[in-house]
């Protein structure tokens, strides 16, 4: 018997030992952490099994088989976890990684700022070094979950005379203190996953810190390397971005999950797929001619990304930084959103413009289809990533001021 075909088979035993969808949510989860089924690829006693990709994979088709729920999914599994495994120290691992695993802390991402989206070197917000602990003030913006996470991933300016990005250091954040003030902001669905963050006075223990004062810029690069992977173990098949109450039983939660999710959790989980091929397997249009071809084009871009992302992990694995690599899973990522989300609607007909409780899915589909060119955005836009990729890879010329606007220091580059 081969390795994968054995860690399948015990898989599979311990799903059919295990799974009760009667007991709540947070004991389910916490099983799935302590056998190390939650995340496989993950290290062992940290969530995982330290599988290599083949086996893992095989155990996460046993959960799906077995019909078990999922482990946790959001920033905190494909975000967090992920950078502090690469850049953390073991406390912090130890510390932040149980919480993550069994869902009982939330994180959120505090990065972009109203001045510093694309440009997110420019990034205003100042740390201030006090004692044992650094003091943060500023604001954030298009945070993620931010109106019920326990911690988040900061970056912020700790030393304005440098240059812009190399001023910069990561911290780990406690949002529960009362120099954290969070206002959610409602999109064009009704829905409001996204949050502003006021920064006051807020306090970070230097333990708190990742990586040296000044390296924030290379932890956060890392990070979004994550965020524009989309083959990223961390990366479940739950729904992500909202709150869930652990102790309901999963069961019940996985059957109402649809009804809490938003455009963005479907978006950002593997459930965009599953509803489109629910779309199209009940109106037989997997067998057109025309549709088979644009099927066969989606899964031959959804082939690249995942051989994409493996070059990509194996460069990191082997202590390199995030290269151009990345730039082209993010993209490709966004692509082909665009084009489940096509062919769906197309599938749909004037059905797939319908949202609430008596359209096709509850109308799920329709909110992803809503979200999706938030994909174009998040994690880097589609242009920025494109400049990266055309000076880096094809080796175009850099825009005319930008060596000197890299070496300048912060504070004395103009304002707009």
């Amino acid at each position: 018997m081969s390795e994968t075909a054995a860690v399948a088979r015990a898989a599979a035993q311990w799903f059919e030992e295990h799974w009760d969808p009667t007991r709540p949510l947070g004991d389910w989860w916490r099983d799935l952490a302590d056998s190390g089924y939650a995340f496989p690829s993950w290290p062992v006693g940290l969530g995982g099994l330290g599988l290599e990709p083949p086996e893992a994979k095989a155990v996460i088709r046993a959960r799906r088989e077995a019909g078990a729920y999922g482990p946790p999914n959001g920033v905190a599994t494909f975000l967090v976890a992920p950078t502090l495994l690469t850049n953390g120290t073991s406390e912090q691992q130890r510390r932040y990684l149980p919480g993550i695993v069994d869902g009982t802390e939330p994180w959120c991402q505090l990065f972009s700022e109203p001045g510093a989206g694309s440009d997110m070197a420019g990034l205003g917000t100042r740390a201030v070094r006090d004692g044992d602990e650094w003091r943060v003030d500023g604001q954030k913006v298009w945070n993620s979950g931010a109106h019920y996470a326990r911690y988040g991933i900061l970056i912020a300016r700790t030393d304005p005379g440098a240059p812009k990005h190399r001023g910069i250091t990561y911290f780990l954040i406690d949002m529960s203190q009362p120099g954290v003030d969070v206002r959610p902001l409602r999109e064009m669905t009704g829905d409001a996953a996204f949050n502003e963050v006021f920064l006051t006075d807020a306090r970070v223990h230097d333990d708190d810190r990742v990586g040296e004062p000044g390296d924030g810029w290379r932890v956060a690069m890392t990070t979004l390397s994550f965020e524009r992977d989309p083959a990223n173990s961390g990366l479940g098949d739950t729904a992500a971005f909202y709150e869930a109450d652990l102790t309901v039983p999963v069961g019940d939660h996985a059957r109402s999950e649809a009804d809490a999710a938003d455009g963005f959790s479907i978006a950002m989980s593997g459930r965009a797929a599953s509803l489109f091929d629910e779309v199209l397997a009940p109106r037989s249009l997997d067998d057109q001619p025309v549709m088979r071809d644009r099927l066969a084009r989606l899964a031959a871009e959804r082939a690249v990304i995942g051989w994409s992302s493996q070059r990509a992990a194996a460069s990191m694995k082997a202590g390199r930084p995030p290269g151009p690599e990345v730039a082209t899973l993010k993209i490709g990522g966004a692509d082909a959103g665009k084009e489940m989300r096509d062919l769906g609607l197309e599938a749909l007909g004037p059905d797939g413009m319908l949202r609430g409780d008596d359209a096709p899915d509850g109308g799920l589909f329709h909110g992803d289809a809503m979200f999706t060119p938030a994909a174009s955005i998040a994690g880097g836009t589609d242009e920025v990533l494109r400049n990266s990729i055309g000076e880096r890879v094809l080796g175009l010329p850099r825009e005319p001021d930008d060596a000197d606007r890299r070496s300048t220091p912060w504070n004395e580059l103009p304002r707009s």
